[in-house]
């Protein structure tokens, strides 16, 4: 049982601190310092190399989700079952999905969209439709990276307290 919970608790590990470091180290880097390399387009560069860190990271989270799906599932078949295993399991899930729909639903319409723009969207004047659509969308994405990492958090006092 010990593997097995180390497993989980180094997959949910991965998956919350990769996407700490994803929002508070990656993202503000990637436009600091192709702002400050006066790039053509930074923002643009920027947001494709975000854009792509954030795709690789997706599956990552994936195999980090399923990693602690079999692993609960394993506890609970060898014994002793997990306190709570069905709300864990619940949370998993949720998170699964969460980033599931960002990295595949809302992924694919934010590159839709850069396409049919041809340029950075803050480029676009303000009311535009592609600007404000690209903004809620943006801001859809970062509100589901949300799911997974209180989800995450919550998971990890529980294996803490366990």
């Amino acid at each position: 049982m010990f593997a097995l919970r180390y497993v989980a608790l180094l997959a949910l590990v991965i998956w919350i601190g990769g996407l700490i470091a994803l929002g508070a180290i990656a993202a503000p880097v990637s436009f600091d310092v192709t702002a400050a390399r006066q790039l053509p387009e930074p923002r643009l560069i920027a947001g494709a190399l975000f854009g792509e860190m954030l795709r690789r990271f997706t599956l990552v989270s994936y195999a980090a989700g399923a990693v602690m799906l079999l692993s609960l599932l394993g506890r609970r078949i060898l014994g002793p079952r997990p306190r709570h295993f069905g709300f864990r399991a619940g949370i998993v899930a949720l998170m699964l999905s969460a980033s599931a729909y960002a990295g595949i639903v809302v992924a694919a319409s934010i590159t839709t969209l850069q396409r049919e723009i041809g340029a950075a969207p803050s480029s676009l004047p303000e009311g535009d439709r592609r600007r404000v659509e690209f903004g809620r969308l943006h801001a859809l994405s970062t509100a589901l990276q949300l799911v997974p990492l209180l989800g995450g958090l919550a998971l990890l006092v529980w294996e803490i307290k366990e």
